[in-house]
Formats: structure tokens, sequence, C-alpha cells
């Protein structure tokens, strides 16, 4: 099993983590892109230091705010992920996380948001990077893994598929049975989160209360079996 971790669930610089994360036996690390902001050299640079480390970048996160929205602000989301898939080549990273909308101009429509998807997850097959698509507990029309998996389904594209996380379906309280029902070659990417059960709103309770698997209240080892 190839394990990862989130740079996002590290402290220190960007240095300091992959130097933690080497030392602790992963074999990768998820690249947040707040982290590759502030890092002071190049993504030739930072490729170079992963590697010399014995990791890879297996995921760059997050893209926000692609899909169901109106087409000028669709296009403008393209234009930004051209950027993104350059980046992430040189970063020797295939897989882009795009998290499921939280814009109020954005619609629930299935087909326009499966449509956007199709037409990303193409642009990004010209550099052989994958889309994940993550339902967010907070988006504003998918919160569900199965909405998500409805849209992907929909869109029907090879450089397409689910991101699946732990936290965002079980803080849900929902049953990640249907998971088992999904083809194992389009859930692209595995998370786990933990987390204490708390009564709160749920973008502040996953950004400030996560904890690694076995450290909160969330049945994580149930969600991991059904996946």
């Amino acid at each position: 099993m190839h394990r990862s971790i989130a740079t996002v669930s590290m402290s220190g610089t960007l240095r300091q983590k992959i130097e933690a994360i080497a030392a602790t036996g992963f074999d990768g690390i998820e690249l947040f892109e707040a982290d590759f902001v502030h890092f002071s050299g190049s993504a030739a640079g930072l490729r170079s230091m992963v590697s010399d480390h014995g990791l890879r970048i297996d995921l760059y996160q997050p893209f926000r705010d692609l899909e169901g929205m109106p087409t000028a602000h669709f296009r403008r989301s393209l234009a930004r992920a051209e950027h993104k898939f350059a980046l992430m080549k040189e970063l020797g990273c295939s897989t882009l996380l795009v998290c499921s909308n939280t814009s109020p101009l954005s619609t629930g429509e299935p087909e326009r948001a499966a449509a956007q998807l199709y037409e990303l997850a193409e642009r990004a097959a010209r550099y052989d990077i994958r889309i994940g698509y993550e339902a967010l507990a907070w988006g504003r029309h998918v919160r569900r893994y199965r909405d998500a998996w409805k849209r992907v389904a929909l869109a029907n594209h090879s450089h397409l598929g689910l991101i699946l996380d732990s936290f965002h379906t079980l803080s849900l309280q929902d049953d990640p049975a249907d998971i088992a029902t999904i083809p194992g070659n389009k859930i692209f990417f595995l998370q786990m989160a933990d987390a204490p059960r708390l009564q709160m709103d749920v973008l502040q309770w996953a950004r400030h209360y996560r904890n690694f698997p076995g450290q909160g209240q969330l049945d994580c080892y149930y969600f991991s079996s059904r996946c």
C-alpha cells in the first residue's frame, strides 16, 4: 500500500514537513497549495527535495469552485487550471484534487457539473494528469460521496475519478456502505481523518479539530473497510 500524508496536517516549514514525513516512513505527500506558495524555492527544487527524501508528490490540492458555474466563470477556471497543470508537471505530480463547489453562483444541476468536469478532465489528459473530485461536507450542492459519484459517472472520463475523505462522510453521519458499489478504478485517492464528536459548524470542525485516525471518535475503521 502506498501511503501519503497531507502537508497541511503538519506544522513547520515545508522542508521541515517533508523531513518529518520521510522520517515517519510515508511514501509520498499531498501538497497543499498554500505550502508551495510560501515555499522559497522553485517547483523543480521542491520536486528534487521530495525525491531526495525518498518521497513523491501524489496529490496537489485544492482546486475550488469549478463545477456548475456560469459559462464565463467556468472559462476562467479552465484558464486557472491550465496554470495548475503546468505547475504539476514541474512538480512531478499527476493528480489534482477538485473539491465540490461552495460558490453561491453554482447550480445543483448534475448534468452541467458533469459536462464541466468532463471538459476539465479533457484538458488534464493533455498533461497526463488525473482529476480527483471530492464531496466537501460543506459543499453548496454536493456534500455526500454519492452525489459526487453521480457527477463523475455522468461525465464518464478516464481521467476523472473520486477522492474519498472519511471526515466528509462521517461528519455528516453518512453511511459509507455504498462506497463498495463504486468501481475501484474510479476511486483515485482515499483520505483518512478522525475528529472528536462535536456539535458545531462542519467547516470550522474540519479546519480546527481534525485528528489522525484513531485519535478521535469517528468510525474510521468502518469507513476504510467499505473502500
